[in-house]
């Protein structure tokens, strides 16, 4: 609740944020590759493809990070409102009530009153909060990490494009990278979310190959 509680648990990207963000411009850049006629597609066609789609993670990347900033600083705020609120309150059954909404659930269902009033006692005694909520440098670092991860994404689906001169082996060469990677990011988020991590992975593949047709037929 204290402005330095949201910034902890801000101070990197955690594992999910890390594979949701590769996950997101992975499929950007799919919906590139995956409007390329390899079989009619000439040089020019390809290096038009390969601008539009780094061009494009750049920019999301950049909405991405503006985005994450955002989320830290509106996240930051809440947690001075809360903490002004328990600290003018009065009254132990509403300063009960404030920390209960302020806690993780589970954490507030097992403290006792008597461990409620000690908080509130704990709290009070703290320095005065900041006016105002701000955005701190493991944030920023955070922001930095969400852009760099979008736009890297682009490049190991990419490079077949880059190094291969037959535009059809090499878009059959970046499918079979995409696959993999998707693979990959489903396997971690398997481990992270205490799934079988193949099973993750398999649907991860299906999933996304799903996005990409989606925002392929939506004209993205």
């Amino acid at each position: 609740m204290a402005d330095e509680s949201p910034r902890s648990s801000r101070r990197f990207l955690s594992p999910h944020e890390r594979i949701s963000e590769i996950l997101f411009g992975l499929i950007m850049v799919l919906t590139f590759t995956g409007t390329l006629s390899a079989a009619e597609a000439g040089r020019s066609d390809v290096r038009t493809m390969l601008l539009g789609a780094l061009g494009c993670n750049v920019a999301w990347g950049i909405i991405d990070a503006v985005l994450y900033l955002m989320g830290c600083l509106a996240e930051s705020n809440r947690g001075l409102v809360a903490l002004r609120a328990v600290r003018r309150s009065a009254d132990p059954a509403q300063a009960r009530r404030l920390l209960s909404e302020a806690l993780p659930p589970l954490v507030a269902s097992v403290l006792r009153p008597e461990e409620f009033a000690s908080l509130h006692a704990r709290l009070k005694q703290l320095p005065e909060p900041p006016p105002r909520a701000r955005v701190a440098k493991e944030e920023w670092l955070g922001a930095i990490g969400v852009f760099v991860l979008v736009f890297l994404t682009t490049f190991p689906v990419s490079v077949p494009f880059l190094f291969m001169h037959d535009a059809v082996s090499a878009l059959r060469v970046s499918n079979a990278v995409a696959i993999v990677l998707l693979f990959i990011l489903g396997s971690r988020f398997g481990r992270v979310a205490g799934r079988r991590p193949w099973v993750t992975g398999v649907s991860m593949v299906l999933l996304g190959l799903v996005l990409v047709g989606i925002t392929i037929a939506l004209g993205g």
